[in-house]
């Protein structure tokens, strides 16, 4: 039996976990230097104790830039089937953690097929599951029955559960003083943030802190702090309500590290260009070095259909200045739930700027790729170059559709291809733009 509550009780007491191992390897990092970093609660091992089918992935300082689809059934699209199709495309294309946002009646089954097939680590919003649960109003529902949803997620196998535990009567008052364009744009932020004023209570994850943290500790689930008051539009970003939230949100990680319950901050989800980077900054020096979770963020909010462009943008630079996990955005964002092209278009432009971003961090071999893909361009060696994309689906597609007459060129330039005719001219050859080759 093992002698250690959580990931990071292990890493303190100086022992390796069979998921640190997986981990290591899989960053190509000494496991001690991966031991030392979770112990610091600089990375984060999401791994329950029930997943059994999990692949346990990390998430944090020195590693790859992972990325999250969001998923789940809603009571204008009640398909099951539908959305575990989902899950299989995306299992399939290689994503490292799908969050299962189900809002509408009795979510235990899709959560439990989702949990036993994923080797993908599963994360929930408790709060979505509260009024299906109970089929209760949402002001009826009590605190105590807000944490057994948390517990009953916990012990189906759930890797980490994002709470809006910030959004607490202090930060409410900064929120009310301070008027917004979009006021609270989080589901669960609103949705607590509204059961606070319809019962005048504070916010009984907030409230009941230790009681939640007993709960993470005895599954080891890690704990996502949600950010309520993110900001919903450029204006809002940046301003007294987000970093009101996120100075509580420091405080709550030193209270769970206490406990060795592993602990993620939730980041904005529109914030101007300019102010990316320093909103990294702000996250890491008041959350402690936390594992940082960014939604996007979307850098403008003039492009509905779009916005996984908006959101791949602002996702590789927050990634490159420090962000550590993407929640990727579809096309379909603010307008309806996501297809499966939907999602697809959604992990390709998050996997995009996850490795764009790992890049420029420096991260082992994140450039090896890259090279291999420039000397397959150089050889004009259309399969390699196909086997290497990130899609390989696409290009493929695009080749085929349009044939240029030499093998050794495309349909954009033909004889003038700069690729085909270095190689000619670096070989003594001549380039033969008009004539036939001889």
């Amino acid at each position: 039996m093992a002698n250690y509550t959580t990931q990071m009780d292990a890493a303190r007491k100086g022992i390796i976990t069979k998921e640190m191992e997986i981990v290591a390897g899989k960053e190509k990092m000494d496991v001690e230097k991966l031991r030392d970093l979770i112990a610091q609660g600089k990375v984060v091992i999401p791994a329950n104790k029930n997943h059994t089918s999990l692949d346990p992935e990390g998430v944090g300082e020195g590693l790859r830039t992972k990325i999250n689809v969001n998923l789940g059934i809603s009571k204008d699209c009640y398909n099951i089937d539908k959305e575990l199709e989902k899950v299989k495309t995306a299992l399939d294309m290689k994503v490292e953690s799908i969050m299962d946002l189900s809002s509408y009646g009795k979510t235990e089954e899709f959560r439990r097929k989702l949990i036993n097939m994923s080797p993908a680590m599963i994360g929930t919003v408790p709060m979505y599951d509260a009024v299906g649960f109970y089929d209760k109003e949402l002001e009826d529902i009590s605190s105590e029955e807000f944490l057994k949803v948390v517990e009953k997620h916990a012990q189906d196998g759930v890797d980490f559960v994002t709470l809006h535990v910030g959004i607490n009567r202090e930060t409410a008052k900064v929120f009310k003083r301070n008027k917004r364009i979009n006021n609270i744009v989080s589901r669960g932020g609103s949705l607590i943030y509204a059961w606070m004023e319809l019962n005048d209570r504070e916010n009984p994850f907030f409230e009941y802190f230790d009681e939640l943290l007993d709960i993470c500790e005895e599954y080891d689930v890690t704990l996502s702090l949600g950010d309520a008051c993110r900001p919903g539009s450029i204006n809002d970003g940046t301003d007294a309500s987000q970093i009101k939230e996120l100075m509580v949100l420091g405080e709550l990680t030193l209270r769970a590290w206490e406990r060795n319950v592993q602990v993620m901050i939730e980041g904005p989800g529109h914030i101007a260009i300019n102010e990316i980077e320093a909103n990294v900054l702000l996250e890491k020096k008041l959350c402690h070095g936390a594992p940082f979770y960014v939604l996007g963020p979307i850098v403008t909010d003039i492009a509905p259909g779009y916005d996984h462009i908006t959101s791949a943008i602002g996702g590789a630079i927050a990634a490159s200045h420090g962000a550590d996990f993407l929640c990727y955005v579809t096309p379909a964002e603010h307008l309806r739930l996501p297809t499966l092209d939907d999602m697809k278009e959604g992990i390709i432009a998050a996997q995009i700027a996850a490795h764009a971003a790992d890049i420029g961090k420096g991260i082992k071999g994140a450039k090896n790729w890259d090279d291999e893909m420039s000397k397959a361009r150089q050889q004009l060696n259309w399969e390699k170059m196909f086997q290497l994309a990130i899609d390989p689906e696409k290009p493929r597609r695009y080749r085929k559709e349009s044939m240029p007459e030499h093998d050794d060129s495309c349909t954009m330039c033909g004889k003038m291809c700069s690729m085909r005719n270095m190689n000619k001219v670096m070989a003594g050859k001549n380039i033969n733009i008009l004539r036939e080759d001889d």
